[in-house]
């Protein structure tokens, strides 16, 4: 049975609290996935197969201390070992091309720190502007509501709405640009 992301994220922060038992059972884990990845790349050479398991589990050992405790582990895992393996590739002087596509479902972990992260700008973003504009523009862009339920919360016509969004938006743009001009309504 293999180890849940959320399982890998409690081992990786036992051990970086000092728990060895911790420590040894995320290691296995990433030696069996860290295999598996590996060989599904390189099916030729078993010892370079091996040797690329274990740079990746040397780096990332020295660098457990600079993964973000509130990210997702095996993309931050995964992206080592890419790292290695382009590094292997560059010293067998091997050229491989991967459409993005193509990545494999390891590296799709449900990682929602973008969204969250994307809120939080979304927020900051709007914070700048006026309160009435800012409703406006959340009940527009961010709950996605209709003009008319706009208007309607709003206690505006219709026009009146795509005005002022129209503005807010206008004024996020010039800020966002380096422009000056205000066109708060």
């Amino acid at each position: 049975m293999e180890t849940s992301e959320a399982e890998l994220k409690v081992l990786m922060i036992a051990s970086l609290g000092g728990d060895s038992g911790a420590y040894r059972a995320l290691l296995g884990d990433l030696r069996l996935r860290l295999g598996a990845y590996f060989r599904r790349r390189l099916r030729r050479d078993a010892d370079d197969i091996e040797d690329l398991v274990q740079d990746s589990l040397i780096a990332i050992h020295t660098r457990r201390e600079t993964w973000d405790r509130d990210q997702a582990l095996t993309p931050w895992v995964y992206a080592i070992a890419r790292y290695k393996l382009i590094d292997h590739y560059r010293r067998t002087g091997r050229r491989v091309m991967v459409p993005l596509d193509d990545l494999p479902g390891e590296l799709r972990t449900e990682d929602h720190s973008a969204a969250a992260d994307a809120r939080r700008d979304v927020t900051t973003v709007l914070d700048s502007l006026p309160e009435r504009t800012r409703r406006l523009l959340h009940d527009l862009k961010v709950q996605e509501l209709s003009v008319a339920e706009t208007a309607a919360r709003a206690g505006m016509s219709e026009g009146a709405v795509k005005v002022a969004a129209h503005r807010g938006l206008r004024t996020l743009m010039d800020r966002f640009a380096g422009g000056g001009a205000s066109h708060d309504g």
